[in-house]
């Protein structure tokens, strides 16, 4: 019942090369897609984007309990000697 056979062995390894592909194919055509939604919008796509130097945030270790807050705007850990507001 459980026994390998040479028809069982093949059929596995196609399904596993059609899968395979068939992501493949996915990803290239939204790849395709994300190229033409960027042309069409003036913008580059997803991809080559990558992080923007806004989205990083300075962070500094709290004196009172080590842990770290942003730089800017940093809000109190809870306990009575931490320096930060609020």
């Amino acid at each position: 019942m459980f026994g390998f056979s040479l028809p069982k062995l093949l059929f596995t390894i196609l399904i596993v090369v059609l899968v395979v592909y068939g992501f493949k194919a996915v990803s290239r055509l939204q790849e395709r897609r994300d190229r033409e939604l960027a042309g069409a919008k003036g913008r580059r796509p997803r991809a080559a984007r990558g992080a923007r130097a806004a989205d990083a945030e300075d962070m500094v270790a709290c004196p009172a309990c080590g842990t770290f807050v942003p730089a800017n705007g940093a809000r109190a850990c809870g306990r009575d000697d931490c320096p930060y507001p609020g």
